[in-house]
């Protein structure tokens, strides 16, 4: 969330970069005639309670004299009633414009960074870097379905006769290199990142929803759970990053670097006919997330060390990838920056996503309250919160089944993953 002050100075500022994510300026043109009418409102309201005040000071020193002086004390009495009642309305009518105002002010996406690319969506992307060689195959590579209905440890008909379609059931290898893919991500970021695990709730209220900027713009991509206020998380991000909601940290504790594994559940609204095969979209998935919260100064540094600590997992692997800087029209509502890293796929002959690295700088921490006090300032400020995925489990599976098929159609393991696999090596 910008800060109201902030917008009302540079309105002009915040129209042109909202306009540049391709998002309409409409809510921005009413946030200036409603801002200057809540201000005309405020100030008629503090002069009534000046008046008010004053007066009934007066008012309490005429009482303490003779008759006359209480009979001058009532019209006045009668006046500072009216006074109230004036008052009482117009923080009724506040309350109102105010809570038009925080909707707006809730629906205003983060800035850019200056840095950030102009551009519509991912075509405009701009590659950073590549890692690794693409596989050459004797073969043709098989899409990670067929490779897992072959071997009989992905079964979509059952999945979907248990929960319906964009879900999965995994069995044999593949549970076992999900789960050997998890504990090798969750070790790397611990042991060798410094990163501190944590196993949240997978519900959250909405209050944490709206924190990290799900609610109230992205209500129809989430699960809810009917007469409760608990929604089921769409990435760990949200129950991490609000640990610290309304608390203040101290200096000296950042950076605070948390990992932590969940699954996660998106309705994947707006999205139906896209990638209705495999595990590429699912409605439940399994990721490792990394989440750091940081001072306003380190943000940019920490989110090239984000960056570093989620490519590592892929180097280890073996896996191609390539790094690209989201464009404005594609950066999410919260982030100011985001690197995006995507994994190559032989089946296909394309990249796909894999991980979002994304600096959110004070964005959240407004929404959500999260503050540090600077050593030998009595003042508080506002972190600066990043995220990114370390990695995505499933897509992590999908892409190490396709990179290392064989001739025969069964699947090699990395070698980085051999703690998880001695019977294999």
């Amino acid at each position: 969330m910008l800060e109201l002050r902030f917008i009302r100075e540079n309105l002009a500022l915040v129209k042109e970069k909202t306009a540049r994510r391709g998002m309409t300026t409409d809510k921005l043109d009413e946030f200036a005639a409603i801002d200057q009418q809540r201000l005309n409102l405020l100030s008629e309201v503090e002069q009534l309670k000046a008046q008010r005040n004053k007066v009934s000071k007066d008012i309490a020193n005429l009482k303490k004299g003779g008759a006359d002086a209480q009979d001058t004390a009532e019209p006045l009495i009668l006046e500072m009633r009216e006074v109230s009642t004036r008052i009482k309305a117009l923080d009724g009518q506040l309350g109102t414009i105010q809570t038009s105002l925080q909707e707006i002010v809730m629906a205003i996406p983060n800035l850019c960074h200056e840095s950030v690319p102009e551009g519509q969506d991912d075509t405009d992307n701009i590659l950073v870097r590549t890692w690794g060689e693409k596989p050459s195959f004797s073969f043709t590579p098989k899409p990670h379905w067929e490779l897992g209905e072959d071997l009989n440890i992905l079964d979509f008909e059952r999945a979907a006769k248990l929960a319906g379609a964009r879900f999965s059931l995994l069995s044999g290898f593949a549970s076992r290199m999900e789960r050997a893919l998890t504990n090798f991500m969750l070790d790397l970021h611990t042991q060798k990142h410094g990163y501190t695990e944590v196993l949240p709730p997978f519900l959250v209220n909405s209050a944490s929803m709206t924190a990290t900027g799900q609610l109230p713009k992205f209500e129809e991509d989430l699960f809810r759970i009917k007469d409760w206020d608990l929604y089921l998380i769409p990435t760990a991000e949200v129950p991490v990053t609000n640990i610290f909601r309304d608390e203040t940290l101290d200096e000296g504790d950042l950076p605070v670097k948390f990992t932590a594994y969940t699954p996660c559940f998106r309705s994947e609204a707006g999205s139906y006919g896209r990638d209705t095969r495999g595990l590429i979209r699912q409605h439940q998935f399994n990721k490792v997330e990394m989440v750091k919260f940081t001072r306003p100064e380190d943000s940019a540094e920490e989110l090239e060390s984000l960056l570093a600590d989620a490519e590592a997992v892929l180097q280890l692997l073996g896996l191609h990838y390539r790094v690209v800087t989201l464009c404005s029209g594609d950066l999410g509502f919260s982030a100011t920056k985001t690197y995006d890293i995507e994994v190559w796929l032989p089946s296909q002959q394309t990249y796909r996503e894999i991980s979002s690295c994304s600096n959110f700088l004070d964005f959240q921490a407004r929404r959500g309250g999260i503050r540090y006090r600077p050593k030998n300032e009595k003042k508080s400020r506002l972190v600066h919160t990043l995220n990114g995925s370390g990695l995505a489990v499933g897509r992590t599976l999908l892409a190490v089944m396709e990179n290392y098929q064989q001739e025969d159609g069964s699947i090699a393991v990395p070698e980085v993953l051999a703690p998880w696999f001695k019977d294999r090596f």
